[in-house]
């Protein structure tokens, strides 16, 4: 099954060629299903090549054919697969299954569902090819792929403002982080003379640490945009303007992993590279408080969840920083899950109540939507990394990760962040599912979701329980020995005693316990009063709803700054440039206007013309032949 592995992306492909051509006219509703259908074929052959590598097959290049080859430079559309990229294929493909399925019961009555399920699984195959790649280049491929479909994607409502401006906002965010992947992939080529992985790996210590460095953090800037870390995280809760399966997508599966998948691809790199690891952490750990404090204040309940994706984002970051990068993928694979639950089970919300998603208008829904209810109640237990949920499991590995790596100030951020975690999740489950109805006409007509948009649901719950146990037991489960030979770093600590790793374990679950203990308090028994609080806390308050003003520091500054460039670079190519061609062209117009008045169609004049010519060359000729005689 392995050699047949590039029929996983071709299936997608297929599906959006199929879709794109024959959707709008013929298949129309069928376009669903066919999408579907494709992914879940795609999806069953990944778990048939995930066993086949799990069976013990070795590392295996399956080459398509040669993209370029130019002396010793060759470049093969290959696909590398090894434990790694088998896990990232199941993911993805799964969860991907998982969302179409669902966005044909949740995109039923829009009128571009042809439209959306063109994109959707061209999404899933961009993705796919960045994880089946072999080599930086056909990588970038399709991390540029997965860069175009979120763009169509977040703006697929066009005629409204918003997602048209937040698709804009993605795409130029995420080309700044490409400009860093661009400078890393060829720094790589020049100091290797090789873009292929294994090569480059090999090759390692022919560079020094410094050049090293530049090209690890060139290739972390492009994580830090594709993977919305800071300074490039503004975009994603931005994108909640997009349709809620989109949003699924995003966060779980494909585009914000895009970026952990390549620096745990490159381990070797980073490892080599000293400096770099400790940045990753930071910037990790930073993103990950910074994120979650935001959580807190947000009444859109989509909004939440991206906010939160932003953070958890940052644990994995955190994780790779620190030297655990098996840590890092067990945590994509179980946030994939429950973010994915999550997502559309506030799309089940949204959906019952009329495309309504602000949270202050909801309430007691749990009695409207038992299945959509419970099933998030299991995605927010894991988010929130309650015990035996799946997120439990990797998120306080990497916290724990942290604290055995010998920093202690980033094991605090970890276990505090957790706590925010853990009251903005409850926060958000009370205020939609529990307490009186807040808008009496909006839950007089809410419903549960179609068994199309439910089925699905209870799926990624089931998920969200086991998934965590293929880390069992901690630092020596599954999951370690499976991929822990492709990443894991040289010299790295294994086995730590499991009396430590109960004690990180207990502080970190306290930490979440406290913090759904607040958030019951505050939003079930009104002590303290969420209000009081508000106004008691203002500045913070402000600061936190204005998302720290973030956005308001890049308009004024970079926006404004590039704004003012590009007008001054447009004066310059209409008054310089375009006038300078343009005054050119006026005095050959000028000439050829006054030589134009001679063309007057009266053959008299012609004639007149031809005799003064002859004259005026006869004296010519008679005043030089008197000279010469003279």
């Amino acid at each position: 099954m392995v050699n047949l592995v590039w029929a996983i992306p071709a299936l997608p492909l297929a599906a959006f060629f199929v879709n794109g051509l024959f959707g709008r006219r013929w298949l129309k509703q069928a376009t669903g299903p066919i999408a579907a259908g494709a992914v879940g074929a795609s999806a069953l052959m990944a778990t048939a090549v995930f066993l086949e590598v799990l069976g013990g097959r070795a590392q295996t290049t399956v080459v398509l054919y040669q993209w370029i080859g130019v002396g010793d430079f060759r470049i093969d559309i290959a696909a590398l697969v090894d434990p790694l990229s088998a896990v990232m294929l199941l993911v993805v493909t799964v969860v991907s299954f998982l969302v179409h399925v669902y966005s044909i019961g949740y995109m039923s009555h829009d009128h571009g569902f042809h439209r959306f399920f063109t994109w959707l699984p061209l999404f899933v195959f961009a993705m796919l090819i960045l994880v089946l790649a072999d080599n930086y280049l056909l990588m970038f491929v399709g991390w540029e792929g997965v860069g175009v479909c979120s763009y169509l994607l977040i703006g697929y409502w066009f005629e409204r403002h918003e997602p048209s401006v937040a698709a804009k906002k993605a795409f130029v965010m995420n080309r700044i982080g490409d400009w860093g992947f661009t400078i890393g992939m060829v720094t790589t080529f020049l100091v290797f003379g090789s873009m292929n992985f294994v090569d480059v790996f090999h090759r390692v210590g022919m560079a020094s640490q410094a050049v090293l460095t530049v090209i690890c953090l060139a290739f972390f800037l492009g994580a830090c945009g594709k993977s919305a870390q800071l300074p490039l995280s503004s975009w994603l809760p931005d994108a909640m303007e997009g349709p809620t399966p989109v949003s699924a997508l995003i966060h779980a599966a494909t585009m914000v992993t895009a970026g952990v998948y390549l620096v745990a691809r490159s381990t070797p790199l980073f490892e080599a590279a000293g400096p770099a690891l400790p940045i990753v952490a930071a910037v990790g750990a930073l993103t990950a408080i910074f994120a979650a404090t935001i959580a807190l204040v947000q009444n859109d309940i989509k909004r939440v969840m991206a906010y939160s994706t932003v953070s958890q984002l940052g644990y994995m970051f955190l994780a790779l920083g620190v030297g655990a990068p098996v840590a890092a993928m067990f945590h994509l694979a179980t946030h994939a899950f429950f973010k994915a639950l999550l997502f559309l089970g506030s799309g089940s919300v949204i959906h019952g109540m009329q495309n309504e998603q602000d949270m202050r208008k909801m309430g007691g829904l749990r009695r409207k939507m038992p299945v959509t209810y419970w099933t998030m109640l299991v995605a927010g237990g894991a988010l929130a990394a309650m015990p035996p949920l799946a997120g439990f499991w990797s998120k306080d590995e990497i916290v724990g990760a942290a604290f055995l790596h010998g920093d202690t100030l980033l094991w605090g951020v970890g276990v505090f962040t957790g706590a925010l975690t853990a009251f903005y999740v409850t926060r958000a489950m009370v205020l939609t599912f529990h307490g009186e109805p807040r808008d009496q006409h909006l839950y007089d007509h809410a419903h549960e979701s179609p068994a199309v948009m439910t089925l699905p649901l209870i799926v990624l719950a089931v998920g969200s329980v086991l998934a965590g146990f293929v880390g069992f037991p901690p630092e020596a489960g599954f999951i370690h020995g499976f991929i822990g030979p492709v990443v894991q770093l040289h010299g790295a600590a294994h086995h730590p005693e499991y009396t430590v790793i109960a004690a990180l374990a207990a502080v970190s679950v306290a930490a979440g316990l406290i913090g759904i203990g607040i958030g019951l308090a505050m939003y079930r028994g009104r002590r303290p009063d969420p209000a009081a609080v508000a106004r008691l806390t203002r500045p913070v308050y402000r600061l936190l709803v204005n998302k720290y003003f973030i956005d308001e520091l890049y308009d004024r500054r970079f926006v404004a700054f590039f704004t003012g460039f590009g007008g001054v670079m447009s004066a310059f190519d209409v008054h310089i440039i375009d006038g300078f061609v343009n005054r050119l062209g006026w005095v050959v117009s000028a000439a050829g206007g006054g030589l134009r008045r001679a063309q007057t169609g009266v053959v008299g004049n012609y004639a007149l013309s031809v005799v003064v010519g002859l004259l005026a060359l006869m004296a010519l000729y008679g005043g030089y032949a008197v000279g010469v005689l003279r």
